[in-house]
Protein backbone atom coordinates (compact mmCIF):
# COMPACT_ATOMS: atom_id res chain seq x y z
CA UNK A 1 0.00 0.00 0.00
CA UNK A 2 1.61 2.91 -1.16
CA UNK A 3 2.42 6.58 1.00
CA UNK A 4 -0.94 8.15 -0.73
CA UNK A 5 -2.97 5.68 -0.26
CA UNK A 6 -2.79 5.13 3.55
CA UNK A 7 -2.86 8.53 4.28
CA UNK A 8 -6.52 8.63 2.13
CA UNK A 9 -7.81 5.46 4.75
CA UNK A 10 -7.45 7.90 7.30
CA UNK A 11 -9.10 10.85 5.73
CA UNK A 12 -12.51 8.41 5.79
CA UNK A 13 -12.23 8.41 10.28
CA UNK A 14 -11.97 12.36 9.47
CA UNK A 15 -8.13 12.48 10.45
CA UNK A 16 -5.08 13.57 8.84
CA UNK A 17 -2.41 11.11 8.62
CA UNK A 18 1.37 12.39 7.32
CA UNK A 19 3.63 9.62 6.20
CA UNK A 20 7.45 10.49 5.96
CA UNK A 21 10.99 8.68 6.29
CA UNK A 22 12.39 8.75 9.76
CA UNK A 23 13.74 11.76 10.03
CA UNK A 24 15.03 11.15 13.76
CA UNK A 25 16.65 8.88 15.48
CA UNK A 26 15.79 7.81 19.30
CA UNK A 27 17.59 6.26 21.81
CA UNK A 28 20.79 6.51 18.99
CA UNK A 29 18.09 3.78 17.10
CA UNK A 30 16.28 5.24 13.85
CA UNK A 31 13.02 3.12 13.92
CA UNK A 32 11.56 0.96 11.14
CA UNK A 33 7.96 2.57 11.77
CA UNK A 34 7.23 5.15 14.70
CA UNK A 35 3.59 6.44 15.18
CA UNK A 36 3.03 9.70 17.38
CA UNK A 37 0.26 12.74 17.65
CA UNK A 38 1.35 15.88 15.89
CA UNK A 39 0.15 19.23 15.98
CA UNK A 40 0.44 21.71 12.98
CA UNK A 41 -1.90 24.76 12.10
CA UNK A 42 -4.62 22.61 11.24
CA UNK A 43 -4.68 20.77 14.50
CA UNK A 44 -4.13 17.27 15.50
CA UNK A 45 -2.62 14.21 13.05
CA UNK A 46 -0.91 11.15 12.75
CA UNK A 47 2.77 11.32 12.39
CA UNK A 48 3.71 8.17 10.63
CA UNK A 49 7.70 7.62 10.24
CA UNK A 50 7.92 4.51 7.99
CA UNK A 51 11.19 3.39 6.32
CA UNK A 52 11.12 3.43 2.64
CA UNK A 53 11.50 -0.37 2.30
CA UNK A 54 8.20 -1.17 5.04
CA UNK A 55 6.01 1.22 2.91
CA UNK A 56 4.85 -1.66 0.98
CA UNK A 57 4.83 -3.95 4.10
CA UNK A 58 2.30 -1.28 5.82
CA UNK A 59 -1.27 -1.54 5.42
CA UNK A 60 -5.02 -0.40 6.66
CA UNK A 61 -6.79 -3.87 7.05
CA UNK A 62 -10.14 -2.40 8.56
CA UNK A 63 -12.01 0.89 8.74
CA UNK A 64 -14.60 2.09 10.84
CA UNK A 65 -15.88 5.68 9.33
CA UNK A 66 -18.70 5.68 12.05
CA UNK A 67 -16.52 5.32 14.76
CA UNK A 68 -13.67 7.23 13.97
CA UNK A 69 -11.30 4.14 14.34
CA UNK A 70 -8.96 2.19 11.78
CA UNK A 71 -6.58 -0.28 12.35
CA UNK A 72 -3.08 -0.07 10.43
CA UNK A 73 -0.49 -3.45 10.35
CA UNK A 74 3.19 -3.08 9.20
CA UNK A 75 4.77 -6.42 8.59
CA UNK A 76 8.62 -6.17 10.18
CA UNK A 77 11.02 -8.63 10.92
CA UNK A 78 9.89 -9.78 13.76
CA UNK A 79 6.59 -10.14 12.75
CA UNK A 80 3.62 -8.32 12.33
CA UNK A 81 2.29 -5.73 14.59
CA UNK A 82 -0.81 -3.86 14.55
CA UNK A 83 -1.91 -0.20 15.51
CA UNK A 84 -5.75 0.90 16.44
CA UNK A 85 -5.80 4.49 15.62
CA UNK A 86 -8.77 6.70 16.63
CA UNK A 87 -10.72 9.10 18.24
CA UNK A 88 -11.31 9.10 22.25
CA UNK A 89 -13.61 12.08 23.79
CA UNK A 90 -11.39 15.13 22.56
CA UNK A 91 -7.86 13.62 21.05
CA UNK A 92 -6.52 11.30 18.24
CA UNK A 93 -5.14 8.67 19.52
CA UNK A 94 -2.58 5.40 18.52
CA UNK A 95 -2.36 1.82 20.47
CA UNK A 96 -0.31 -0.84 19.76
CA UNK A 97 -2.32 -4.28 19.56
CA UNK A 98 -0.68 -7.26 22.31
CA UNK A 99 0.97 -9.90 19.08
CA UNK A 100 -0.49 -12.72 20.93
CA UNK A 101 -4.29 -11.29 20.49
CA UNK A 102 -5.71 -12.71 17.29
CA UNK A 103 -6.72 -9.45 15.26
CA UNK A 104 -7.95 -8.89 12.25
CA UNK A 105 -10.59 -5.58 13.21
CA UNK A 106 -11.20 -2.45 15.04
CA UNK A 107 -13.93 -4.66 17.31
CA UNK A 108 -11.16 -7.58 17.71
CA UNK A 109 -8.61 -4.39 18.48
CA UNK A 110 -11.16 -3.14 21.68
CA UNK A 111 -11.52 -6.62 22.71
CA UNK A 112 -7.78 -7.18 22.68
CA UNK A 113 -7.16 -3.89 24.47
CA UNK A 114 -9.29 -4.79 27.44
CA UNK A 115 -7.68 -6.66 30.30
CA UNK A 116 -8.96 -10.14 30.76
CA UNK A 117 -10.58 -9.35 34.01
CA UNK A 118 -12.86 -7.07 32.24
CA UNK A 119 -13.98 -9.31 29.13
CA UNK A 120 -14.42 -12.22 32.01
CA UNK A 121 -16.67 -9.66 33.49
CA UNK A 122 -18.86 -8.85 30.67
CA UNK A 123 -19.39 -12.18 29.74
CA UNK A 124 -20.32 -13.00 32.95
CA UNK A 125 -22.87 -9.54 32.86
CA UNK A 126 -24.31 -10.71 29.91
CA UNK A 127 -23.20 -7.51 28.49
CA UNK A 128 -24.54 -6.75 25.22
CA UNK A 129 -22.30 -7.07 22.16
CA UNK A 130 -23.26 -2.98 21.04
CA UNK A 131 -22.17 -1.90 24.56
CA UNK A 132 -18.97 -3.26 24.93
CA UNK A 133 -17.24 -0.36 23.06
CA UNK A 134 -18.66 2.40 25.37
CA UNK A 135 -16.84 4.12 27.90
CA UNK A 136 -19.48 3.05 30.66
CA UNK A 137 -21.05 -0.48 30.72
CA UNK A 138 -22.27 -2.69 33.36
CA UNK A 139 -18.88 -4.31 33.83
CA UNK A 140 -16.51 -0.68 33.99
CA UNK A 141 -16.23 2.79 33.59
CA UNK A 142 -13.18 4.26 31.33
CA UNK A 143 -10.99 7.26 31.30
CA UNK A 144 -8.12 6.76 28.45
CA UNK A 145 -5.99 3.79 28.74
CA UNK A 146 -7.99 3.04 32.39
CA UNK A 147 -10.54 0.91 33.35
CA UNK A 148 -12.39 1.08 36.65
CA UNK A 149 -14.08 -1.99 37.77
CA UNK A 150 -16.51 -2.02 40.80
CA UNK A 151 -15.81 -4.33 43.28
CA UNK A 152 -18.43 -6.37 45.23
CA UNK A 153 -17.19 -6.44 49.15
CA UNK A 154 -16.84 -2.35 49.79
CA UNK A 155 -15.93 -2.76 53.03
CA UNK A 156 -12.91 -4.66 52.20
CA UNK A 157 -11.22 -1.13 51.57
CA UNK A 158 -10.32 1.50 54.36
CA UNK A 159 -11.13 5.02 53.67
CA UNK A 160 -8.76 5.63 56.49
CA UNK A 161 -5.66 4.49 54.12
CA UNK A 162 -6.80 6.63 51.10
CA UNK A 163 -4.97 9.25 49.96
CA UNK A 164 -6.12 12.16 48.54
CA UNK A 165 -5.92 13.57 44.65
CA UNK A 166 -3.55 10.74 44.41
CA UNK A 167 -1.87 10.44 40.21
CA UNK A 168 -1.83 6.84 38.54
CA UNK A 169 0.05 7.22 35.35
CA UNK A 170 1.77 4.83 32.78
CA UNK A 171 5.19 5.24 32.64
CA UNK A 172 5.84 9.02 31.29
CA UNK A 173 2.43 9.58 30.47
CA UNK A 174 -0.37 12.93 31.83
CA UNK A 175 -1.15 11.48 35.29
CA UNK A 176 -5.12 10.97 35.99
CA UNK A 177 -5.98 12.38 39.42
CA UNK A 178 -8.20 10.51 41.59
CA UNK A 179 -10.09 12.07 44.41
CA UNK A 180 -9.53 8.95 46.98
CA UNK A 181 -6.72 6.05 46.43
CA UNK A 182 -5.83 2.98 48.07
CA UNK A 183 -3.12 0.51 47.26
CA UNK A 184 -2.59 -2.62 48.33
CA UNK A 185 0.45 -5.18 47.86
CA UNK A 186 2.42 -5.18 45.24
CA UNK A 187 6.72 -4.84 45.37
CA UNK A 188 8.31 -2.01 46.80
CA UNK A 189 10.45 0.09 43.97
CA UNK A 190 12.18 3.48 43.95
CA UNK A 191 11.49 5.87 41.36
CA UNK A 192 13.06 8.84 39.91
CA UNK A 193 13.25 10.96 36.64
CA UNK A 194 16.12 8.85 34.85
CA UNK A 195 14.41 5.93 36.26
CA UNK A 196 10.55 6.16 35.87
CA UNK A 197 9.95 2.42 35.94
CA UNK A 198 11.23 1.72 39.44
CA UNK A 199 14.27 -0.01 40.96
CA UNK A 200 14.01 -2.49 44.20
CA UNK A 201 16.15 -1.45 46.56
CA UNK A 202 19.10 -3.86 45.38
CA UNK A 203 18.71 -3.14 42.57
CA UNK A 204 19.16 0.43 43.66
CA UNK A 205 22.03 0.13 45.74
CA UNK A 206 24.24 -1.69 43.07
CA UNK A 207 23.31 1.11 40.85
CA UNK A 208 24.57 3.52 43.51
CA UNK A 209 27.60 1.15 44.41
CA UNK A 210 28.97 1.74 40.43
CA UNK A 211 27.44 5.58 40.40
CA UNK A 212 27.56 7.02 43.32
CA UNK A 213 26.48 10.74 42.21
CA UNK A 214 23.24 8.79 42.01
CA UNK A 215 22.79 8.86 45.23
CA UNK A 216 21.52 12.30 45.11
CA UNK A 217 18.83 11.80 43.12
CA UNK A 218 15.23 12.85 44.57
CA UNK A 219 14.15 9.21 44.77
CA UNK A 220 10.55 8.17 45.79
CA UNK A 221 9.58 4.80 47.40
CA UNK A 222 6.39 3.84 45.23
CA UNK A 223 4.99 0.15 44.67
CA UNK A 224 5.03 -1.78 41.12
CA UNK A 225 2.18 -3.60 40.06
CA UNK A 226 -0.16 -3.33 43.38
CA UNK A 227 -3.78 -3.82 43.24
CA UNK A 228 -4.88 -0.43 43.18
CA UNK A 229 -8.63 0.85 44.27
CA UNK A 230 -10.34 4.59 43.47
CA UNK A 231 -13.64 6.52 44.15
CA UNK A 232 -15.05 10.00 43.82
CA UNK A 233 -13.55 12.24 40.83
CA UNK A 234 -10.81 11.18 38.61
CA UNK A 235 -9.84 14.23 36.26
CA UNK A 236 -7.44 14.21 33.34
CA UNK A 237 -7.02 17.34 31.00
CA UNK A 238 -8.11 15.13 27.85
CA UNK A 239 -10.72 13.15 29.04
CA UNK A 240 -14.50 14.08 30.67
CA UNK A 241 -14.17 13.96 34.75
CA UNK A 242 -15.40 10.66 35.94
CA UNK A 243 -16.83 10.08 39.18
CA UNK A 244 -17.12 6.66 40.49
CA UNK A 245 -19.59 6.11 43.12
CA UNK A 246 -17.85 3.48 45.18
CA UNK A 247 -14.45 1.62 45.22
CA UNK A 248 -13.41 0.49 42.05
CA UNK A 249 -10.70 -1.78 41.22
CA UNK A 250 -7.96 0.21 38.90
CA UNK A 251 -7.22 -2.06 35.71
CA UNK A 252 -4.15 -1.01 32.90
CA UNK A 253 -5.59 -1.54 28.71
CA UNK A 254 -2.91 -4.38 28.01
CA UNK A 255 -0.98 -2.17 25.32
CA UNK A 256 2.14 -2.74 27.68
CA UNK A 257 2.43 -6.25 26.48
CA UNK A 258 2.70 -5.26 22.95
CA UNK A 259 6.23 -5.89 21.11
CA UNK A 260 4.81 -3.21 19.10
CA UNK A 261 4.36 -0.45 22.00
CA UNK A 262 8.33 0.44 21.22
CA UNK A 263 6.79 2.35 17.50
CA UNK A 264 4.34 4.09 19.33
CA UNK A 265 5.70 7.50 20.34
CA UNK A 266 2.51 9.25 21.57
CA UNK A 267 1.55 8.43 25.35
CA UNK A 268 -1.43 9.58 27.30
Amino acid sequence: MSMQRIERQFTRIGARAKLHPPIFQRWGVTPEVSIDIGNDAEGEFFDIAIQPSLVAETQVIDVQPSMRHLLLMSRQDDGKHKFLCGHDERHWFVAAVPERASVSSVQTAFDALKPPAVRGLERRLGVKPRKRNLRRNEAFIRQGEWFFVPIVNQTSISPRLALRNEPIARGGGKPHLCEELVRQGGQLVYVTHRYPNGLSEMERQRLVSRNPELRHLPWVAQRRNPRVFVRGRVRHPDHKTIILNGWHQVMMNTENESIAMRHVAFID
